[in-house]
C-alpha cells in the first residue's frame, strides 16, 4: 500500500464540513487540516493509503459535488510536501528563489509536487489560500537552473485547467529576502 495525499475545496464551509465527515468515515485516513480559507471556502487534506485516499475523495466529490471547486489525489507525493504545508521547513540556504502562484488552493500542491519530484530543489513553504482572497503560493529554493525548471514544471501542471497566476525565479536573492522568507 503506498502513500497518498488528497484534497478537496468548496464554495461552502457546511458542504466541506459535511464532506470532511464523511471522507473520515468512508476510509481510514487522516485530517492532515481542515479549514476555512478566504475567502469563505473550504478545504480538507487528507493522508492515508492511496486506495483509502481515492474512496474518500470520491465519497466527498458524489455528495457535494455542486459545492466542489476541485480536488486531487497523489499517490506517492513528494516527502518535502508535508513539511511545507506546515511551514516546518529547515532552509540553511537559498541558492535561487522560485516563487509561483495559482488561482486555487488544490493546484499549488499538485504544482509543488511536481516541481519537487523535477529537480533538486527544497520546497520552503506552501501558502494554501490563507490570507490570500483564494489564491496559494509556493516557494522553493536550489541551484538556478534546477529552480527554473521545476518552476517551469509546475507551470505546465496547472496551466490546463486555467489555475496558474504568476511566477517568478530570483538568482541570489539579497540576504534581506532571505531572512524574510525563512
Amino acid at each position: 500500500m503506498s502513500k497518498a495525499i488528497g484534497m478537496v475545496e468548496y464554495k461552502t464551509v457546511s458542504s466541506g464540513v459535511v464532506a470532511a465527515d464523511a471522507m473520515v468515515k468512508t476510509s481510514e485516513v487522516s485530517i492532515i487540516e481542515a479549514q476555512t480559507v478566504c475567502p469563505g471556502k473550504y478545504i480538507v487534506i487528507i493522508s492515508g493509503d492511496l486506495s483509502a485516499v481515492n474512496a474518500a475523495i470520491e465519497t466527498s466529490k458524489t455528495l457535494h459535488g455542486k459545492h466542489l471547486i476541485n480536488s486531487f489525489v497523489l499517490g506517492n507525493p513528494h516527502k518535502s510536501i508535508f513539511p511545507a504545508i506546515y511551514g516546518a521547513t529547515n532552509i540553511e540556504e537559498v541558492s535561487a528563489l522560485g516563487i509561483m502562484e495559482t488561482y486555487d488552493a488544490t493546484s499549488i500542491i499538485v504544482a509543488a509536487d511536481e516541481a519537487a519530484k523535477t529537480a533538486i530543489v527544497d520546497l520552503i513553504e506552501l501558502r494554501i489560500a490563507r490570507g490570500m482572497c483564494g489564491k496559494s503560493y509556493l516557494m522553493l529554493t536550489g541551484d538556478v537552473a534546477a529552480v527554473e525548471a521545476a518552476i517551469e514544471r509546475a507551470k505546465a501542471a496547472v496551466a490546463d485547467e486555467g489555475m496558474y497566476l504568476d511566477s517568478s525565479v530570483i538568482a541570489h536573492p539579497d540576504a534581506k529576502i532571505r531572512e524574510v522568507i525563512l
